[in-house]
């Protein structure tokens, strides 16, 4: 996923979400180790990974291992390599394989099956369907979501969208931008999100209308953001983006979100770690996934990669709590049927958006 840090928070941690949206960790990012050190496990993860060094030091406290972190670009990219390293892997865990690209890790045989010595509460809720030998483990979630500028339609006195079928009316001409489903993964859980409402026979139909009323497709969620949004603290002039659910818990002013996440329009991440087959040191590997769901991590997601916990035993930061509304029921497609279809909807998008 990555990354998720939408406009206000950029100033305070400009590591990040992602997403997708890259960003830098907290540890400065390690060399490639020769593999000689025993008590050391390399955690291969998307650019947009940042824990604080208090809990990745913890870690080393409870377990002995120090934890190498090795960024891989984002989630897809990391993905196809982790695919393509199948059994010679360059590292021994692996962090941010998502919903989107998790079968095809497995398809591929890159990981070893494991299960945690402890699963707290909710974890199962997250689990990826189909995956019964557990090569995979929930670790944290969070949605694709249009986001919209409140403040921008109220001066306008235009009612704002609500729906993915309201972005293509003539009222919103030219002011959608999104990440590119094929250089993004929100991009890409977006096109899910199409999938998933208009189905097979009508998701592309969908698209041609939406560039057709001016929607704007652009390389990456920072650029959509941060560049075209007007809420992202530049010169954006489109008060419609694709982003997160969690976005507007950081775009606050008196008391008030300055943005919305329109809820029927989400499409659900879920991120997994698990262990790579081939590694050098798999049982740091286990020691790894299983304190990925400690308290201490779980705790840290929020503030550190603005994304959801998977275990129920941690509270959310207040403003979370009051400003990132989540949705009840977000689209979704099976895990199967992406990886099936994935290349020929993504030829399919890339002709309707050039046409």
């Amino acid at each position: 996923m990555r990354m998720r840090t939408p406009a206000i928070a950029a100033t305070a941690i400009s590591a990040l979400l992602l997403s997708s949206c890259g960003g830098a960790s907290d540890e400065p990012e390690a060399k490639p180790s020769s593999g000689s050190d025993d008590k050391s496990v390399v955690l291969l993860t998307h650019d947009s990974f940042t824990l604080p060094k208090e809990v990745l030091a913890e870690f080393t406290e409870k377990t002995g291992y120090t934890a190498e972190i090795r960024h891989a670009g984002d989630g897809g990219e990391m993905t196809t390599k982790i695919a393509l390293d199948t059994g010679n892997p360059d590292g021994d865990a692996v962090f941010g394989v998502d919903n989107t690209f998790a079968s095809r890790a497995i398809k591929e045989g890159a990981l070893a099956a494991y299960t945690p010595s402890t699963i707290p509460a909710g974890v199962e809720e997250f689990n990826l369907p189909g995956d019964e030998e557990h090569f995979l483990t929930p670790v944290d979630h969070g949605s694709v979501c249009v986001n919209i500028d409140t403040e921008w339609f109220a001066a306008k006195k235009l009612a704002p969208p609500e729906s993915l079928d309201d972005l293509a009316e003539p009222a919103y001409k030219d002011l959608f931008v999104t990440p590119g489903a094929a250089t993004s993964t929100p991009g890409m859980a977006f096109l899910l999100a199409t999938v998933a409402e208009y189905g097979e026979d009508g998701w592309a139909d969908y698209w041609g209308k939406l560039m057709d009323n001016g929607a704007k497709v652009v390389d990456g969620w920072d650029q959509a953001y941060y560049s075209d949004f007007t809420q992202g603290g530049g010169k954006g002039t489109r008060p419609i983006v694709v982003s997160y659910d969690s976005s507007p818990a950081f775009t606050v002013k008196d008391g008030k979100t300055t943005t919305k996440a329109l809820l029927d329009t989400c499409f659900r991440q879920v991120e997994y770690a698990g262990v790579l087959k081939g590694a050098d040191h798999p049982e740091g590997a286990q020691a790894l996934i299983d304190f990925m769901l400690s308290d201490s991590v779980q705790g840290a997601l929020p503030e550190s990669m603005y994304v959801y916990p998977v275990s129920s035993s941690v509270e959310l930061p207040a403003e979370w709590a009051k400003f990132a509304q989540q949705p009840t029921s977000p689209l979704s497609v099976e895990p199967e049927e992406i990886e099936k279809n994935r290349e020929a909807w993504l030829a399919t998008w890339s002709d309707t958006i050039a046409r």
